[in-house]
């Protein structure tokens, strides 16, 4: 069992920044995947950016070149630096980790729960 803790959402002007930080603690795997998924009101959960244990990235096209995740694994910590916001980038955010079991070879989410991020004038 993996637990998130979120911190780092709450209320910024357009073309403002955010840093928003996820904590990872319990049973975790040296191969995994942390990043971030935002819901918007009315809207499906989507991927906004994600960095494998590899070093891998893969980002929505809406945030490329505006938004940057990172991650400290000696603290099983990921960040999502965020600016130029815009209003569209109002959502909840949720933290995601996925870790590979080996013993099953299957992957296991685990989720935040969820920090709000509103940008408005």
């Amino acid at each position: 069992q993996v637990q998130l803790v979120e911190s780092g959402g709450g209320l910024v002007q357009p073309g403002g920044s955010l840093r928003l930080s996820c904590a990872a603690s319990g049973s975790i795997s040296s191969s995994n995947v942390m990043g971030w998924y935002r819901q918007a009101p009315g809207k499906q959960r989507e991927l906004v950016a994600v960095l494998g244990s590899n070093g891998g990235t893969n980002y929505a096209d809406s945030v490329k070149g505006r938004f940057t995740v990172s991650r400290d694994s000696a603290k099983n910590t990921v960040y999502l630096q965020m600016n130029s916001l815009k209003p569209e980038d109002t959502a909840v955010y949720y933290c995601n980790r996925r870790d590979y079991i080996a013993t099953t070879r299957h992957w296991l989410d685990s989720w935040g729960q969820g920090t709000q991020v509103t940008v408005s004038s």
